[in-house]
């Protein structure tokens, strides 16, 4: 993991430093978020845990996507990621700052309007405003999938450096 395991005891030593709890909801990324914060010895006095909601049922399920948001935006949408990072804080109130992310890896499922590569990221502390950003990634799934769970630390991490 090199790089991501440098930037996930980044975000948990500075989670730890501000008594932060952190929580994550992963749809195209299927776990490898918390898997990279949870690989690290003694991650679990900061990773209160992580959901993965690979189908809409489950997002509207576990963390509360609205259908209608689901019907027009599609899962893989601003609005949809806002909703699974917004969703998680209100079921969860041990949770002070969570990240999701929805997307297409690929090989296949992409489009002209939502080509392999996209992936929505949307990070938001308890009581400030959800921070949302379209990304399109290069590469194969597993390169997409890596770069999501790069991107996603980055975010965790830049709210805990202010």
């Amino acid at each position: 993991m090199g790089d991501l395991t440098d930037l996930a005891t980044r975000v948990l030593a500075a989670a730890r430093a501000k008594g932060l709890r952190l929580g994550t909801v992963e749809s195209c990324t299927g776990g490898l978020i918390a898997g990279a914060l949870t690989e690290i010895a003694g991650s679990s006095d900061v990773v209160e845990g992580g959901i993965v909601t690979y189908s809409n049922d489950l997002k509207m399920l576990l963390v509360g996507v609205p259908a209608e948001t689901l019907a027009a935006h599609g899962a893989v949408s601003a609005q949809t990621a806002a909703a699974m990072v917004g969703g998680l804080l209100a079921r969860v109130p041990t949770v002070d700052l969570a990240v999701a992310v929805t997307g297409i890896a690929g090989p296949g499922g992409g489009s002209a309007e939502k080509p392999v590569g996209l992936v929505y990221l949307a990070c938001q502390r308890r009581g400030n405003a959800v921070q949302v950003e379209r990304q399109i990634f290069p590469g194969d799934r597993a390169g997409i999938r890596r770069a999501t769970v790069n991107r996603a630390l980055q975010m965790l991490l830049e709210p805990l450096e202010t």
